[in-house]
């Protein structure tokens, strides 16, 4: 028996993304899927540009990018179909895709089209190109992604006016592509607020005077995305490049957390669905006690709870990513639960994959280490649980948010 999953089918579809689905599906098993062990073995930084230069090649560092501006102007549900082959193959390289993404979003949000021409530009051309968006800091986690805990943010990366700009300074940590970008949006705190409650988005060239790309973190999962930190010193950003409006970097956080959530949530369970996969595969040739392992009671339990994880993660997703779709602003409900859901399902199906598969698991060459490890890396991007349980419970009570 195998476990099929066809994205390419889905009915809200159009003919393009359907097509598109059908060549990110060939790619993930053919390009994707191969390397995945030997890109998690790699020294830290290392990035795996051969694969990434073919799947720019299908579009995939451009998926947001309206069509008529040369990208694929892919709708959400697109977007987190793609995330979900990507995730299922290696999430490490879905995450590389999806960090641009990340960076590009805040400039369709903000709609402005000098802005647009000059950045967005970049990722329609022949030679890949990556982004990043800078948020996290050293001691700032939930204080720049709760808007009611902003005034608490300590030693923020600050911007302070200069002449017709701003000079940026600060550090910023765990962003993702931030050792092989080209690009990033940054999120500071204008001179004078209190905490981050002055947070405005930026956007900058990563090779400009008084940007330093510094330590480059040694991740235990996700190996395949580098890491690192962002030192700015003074770099002069011109007044055109805030993305929206001075002390708007809050609305536009809010935004893109509520749509991030839903891709994190389908890479998620991706990496439940691999688990899966490799578990069925597992069960349907292994014998025990004279009976295939599926046969057994105990082992379909297992099975089926983590088919079922699996189909309810994208369930929840695909209704969120309905709302990101159809919704404006983006709910902030559907996606929090769905990344919930769908971030311990990765857990617990890698958990279950390695007892039904048992010592053999447990070997490096078997591979489901790197996915164990990797499957604890989506709960702590675009908000922990305990983070999300705090937007879940805000719109259960119907708690405002605080500007």
């Amino acid at each position: 028996m195998t476990y099929i999953h066809n994205p390419a089918d889905h009915p809200l579809l159009d003919s393009f993304e359907a097509a598109h689905l059908r060549d990110v599906v060939a790619f993930a098993r053919d390009e994707v899927a191969p390397g995945a062990s030997a890109r998690d073995g790699v020294e830290k930084g290392q990035l795996d540009w051969e694969t990434v230069a073919k799947g720019h090649s299908l579009g995939l560092l451009r998926m947001p990018i309206p069509r008529e501006q040369g990208g694929l102007g892919l709708s959400q549900l697109g977007i987190a179909l793609t995330m979900e082959e990507l995730a299922a193959a290696d999430p490490g390289m879905a995450l590389v895709f999806g960090a641009t993404g990340l960076f590009q979003t805040p400039l369709l949000i903000c709609g402005d089209p000098k802005l647009q021409e000059k950045y967005l530009s970049a990722f329609v051309g022949p030679d890949p190109v990556l982004g990043c968006n800078a948020v996290a800091e050293e001691k700032n986690g939930t204080d720049l992604v709760l808007p009611q805990q902003a005034p608490y943010a300590q030693d923020m990366t600050t911007a302070r006016r200069s002449g017709s700009g701003y000079l940026l300074t600060g550090t910023k940590r765990y962003i993702t592509n931030a050792p092989v970008a080209t690009y990033a949006t940054i999120m500071a705190n204008v001179e004078g607020a209190p905490g981050s409650s002055g947070l405005t988005c930026f956007v900058t060239d990563l090779e400009q005077d008084g940007v330093t790309r510094g330590e480059i973190h040694d991740k235990v999962g996700y190996r395949t995305a580098p890491a690192g930190e962002l030192i700015l010193d003074g770099a002069l950003v011109p007044e055109e490049n805030v993305i929206g409006d001075e002390h708007g970097g809050w609305d536009l956080n809010v935004a893109i957390g509520n749509l991030t959530r839903v891709t994190c949530a389908a890479i998620s369970t991706g990496i439940a669905r691999h688990s899966l996969q490799r578990a069925i595969a597992w069960a349907g040739t292994r014998r025990q006690g004279g009976r295939l392992l599926h046969e057994h009671q105990m082992s379909a339990r297992k099975l089926a709870d983590m088919a079922a994880r699996v189909s309810a993660s994208r369930a929840l997703y695909l209704d969120a990513v309905l709302k990101a779709d159809t919704v404006i602003p983006t709910p902030a409900y559907e996606p929090a639960v769905a990344k919930m859901v769908a971030d311990r399902a990765a857990i617990d199906n890698a958990d279950a994959a390695m007892s039904l598969i048992g010592a053999a698991a447990y070997q490096r060459e078997d591979g489901m280490d790197r996915v164990l490890r990797d499957a604890y890396g989506p709960r702590i991007y675009e908000g922990s649980p305990e983070a999300l349980a705090l937007v879940v419970t805000d719109e259960l009570f119907g708690v405002p948010e605080v500007r």
